[in-house]
């Protein structure tokens, strides 16, 4: 769908190039907006400061990083 932009493809590859990064990817509904990185829990403040720094240079732009974990997903719950 080239529903990506520049600064999210920028990101993604930064990402990607990164030591104990497993993967990463834009997400939502595109033209900007947000990527996913899978990381290794041990490596996440080393990326999240990578990636400011290299954006904030490459684009004149911050970015925002923020950490979550997975949860259990959607299940049935009994009344």
């Amino acid at each position: 769908y080239e529903v990506s932009c520049k600064e999210i493809d920028f990101l993604v590859d930064l990402a990607q190039k990164f030591e104990g990064v497993y993967g990463s990817r834009l997400t939502g509904g595109g033209f900007g907006g947000c990527t996913v990185t899978l990381v290794d829990e041990g490596s996440t403040e080393k990326l999240q400061n990578h990636l400011k720094e290299a954006y904030e240079k490459h684009t004149g732009m911050t970015c925002n990083c923020f950490v979550t974990s997975p949860a259990n997903g959607a299940c049935l719950i009994t009344l």
